[in-house]
């Protein structure tokens, strides 16, 4: 019975092709790399077991990275563009607004300048503001362009996207620069005209998801799911190479387990994630929300060994990871609030009860991840083989026909994002789909 655990933490699978994406270099969305590791995870779900394994093409907003940089002064600083920023250079006196709260903007003149903002929050903050919602601040505010400033030392220029769903390129243009490229601009430079310049390729790139099953064919069904691409600056290896092996290591787990699924159980690596959730919009547009019982995404796992689960206020998923944790005396840790950020969210928009599953590493923001250091040598294959055992069982309970969990009109997920204080920043960068 519990054979398929020392399996589990014997297995390569996963660790085998998270250093086999990690290798192909630039898995930026629409690349060839990101193609090429399409292919790599439809040969390890074939090798698991996997029935109906497939991918499914989609037109996305292409952007290829050319030269960036920050002129001030006689000097160049060093810094890169934010994906989907136009490619364009703008001028403007440099306003260093901190952390970028809300308040910031609603105090400070910015219209035609440069606005630099840190990508953390302050300690007494009460919710996380996104990247993208200070971008937008900044953009309504009549800011000439954005620069984004990591809060992690070590001289790394952050990265993430920028653009809408309507609009996919942003309206001015965004760089990251380091922490010590920031504190530099501001000490000798706030109050002065600086230049940002982005040079980028813009055009039509297309994307894939790959799909693929296991268990009995019900028509209900539990989604577990990842994203394939990365950000063409790094290895991608925890942000999210590590998630793609995770669902390969769980499907050759439950390969293992096919007696103890009750539903039918489909794995989604999806494409485009890091530019809009592309790949998971395009599957949720297509897909009977219906027939989804649940969903696992797992988009940061490994990069700690404490499992947390956000759950968007469905309890019943929170006692079911906070069961599992139990049954193996291991930590873990539910949050009941919303994430409207990652692939499960094009469906927990509109009630599918969901998961995000990342590993609790006890630090604010991504660290290591959209940085030139989100490399192999930040996870660890032990972390990896654990977390597929507790995430395997998990799959099995949610898949059980004994577990119910019920569907929660968009009504209420609106409401919450609301009583969060999430909902005026995701009207600010276009992602509020409601009526209300």
């Amino acid at each position: 019975m519990t054979q398929w655990i020392g399996e589990t933490f014997t297995s390569d699978a996963g660790w085998d092709l998270l250093t086999e994406l990690v290798d192909i270099g630039n898995r930026m969305a629409g690349s060839e790399g990101e193609r090429e590791a399409a292919d790599r995870v439809e040969e390890a779900l074939s090798a698991a077991g996997a029935r109906n394994v497939r991918s499914e093409a989609f037109e996305i907003q292409g952007w290829a990275r050319g030269s960036s940089e920050v002129r001030a002064g006689e000097t160049t600083q060093d810094c890169i563009a934010l994906p989907r920023s136009p490619s364009e250079a703008a001028s403007g006196e440099l306003v260093d607004l901190g952390y970028g709260l809300p308040a910031d903007f609603e105090e400070t003149e910015i219209e035609g300048k440069v606005v630099m903002c840190r990508s953390d929050i302050p300690s007494y903050y009460d919710r996380y503001i996104h990247r993208r919602e200070k971008y937008y601040y900044a953009v309504s505010g009549g800011a000439a362009a954005f620069i984004y400033r990591n809060h992690v030392e070590g001289c790394l220029p952050p990265t993430g996207s920028v653009g809408t769903a309507e609009d996919p390129i942003g309206d001015v243009p965004a760089v990251g620069v380091s922490s010590e490229v920031g504190s530099r601009l501001a000490r000798r430079f706030g109050g002065s005209e600086v230049t940002v310049d982005v040079e980028a390729e813009v055009g039509d790139a297309t994307s894939r998801n790959v799909h693929a099953e296991l268990g009995p064919d019900t028509e209900k069904r539990v989604l577990v799911t990842s994203h394939v691409d990365a950000h063409d600056i790094a290895e991608g290896a925890m942000d999210n190479g590590a998630g793609t092996a995770m669902v390969v290591e769980i499907a050759n787990a439950l390969a293992m387990r096919g007696e103890d699924l009750d539903t039918r159980v489909e794995f989604v690596a999806y494409g485009a994630e890091e530019v809009g959730l592309d790949g998971s919009n395009h599957h949720a547009e297509r897909t009977d929300h219906d027939s989804i019982k649940a969903i696992l995404n797992n988009d940061g796992v490994v990069r700690g060994r404490t499992l947390e689960f956000t759950t968007h206020g469905f309890e019943e998923l929170g006692e079911a990871a906070e069961r599992v944790g139990e049954r193996f005396s291991h930590p873990v840790r539910a949050k009941p609030t919303m994430g409207p950020h990652s692939d499960h969210w094009p469906f927990v928009t509109w009630g599918v009860p969901g998961y995000h599953v990342m590993s609790d590493t006890g630090e604010l923001g991504r660290g290591w991840g959209h940085t030139f250091a989100d490399t192999l040598d930040k996870v660890d294959v032990r972390t990896l083989r654990e977390q597929a055992v507790l995430l395997t069982d998990l799959v099995v309970e949610l898949a059980s026909e004994d577990f119910s969990v019920e569907h929660r009109p968009p009504e209420e997920i609106a409401e919450a994002l609301e009583e969060e204080g999430q909902a005026e920043g995701m009207k600010v960068i276009g992602d509020w789909p409601y009526d209300s």
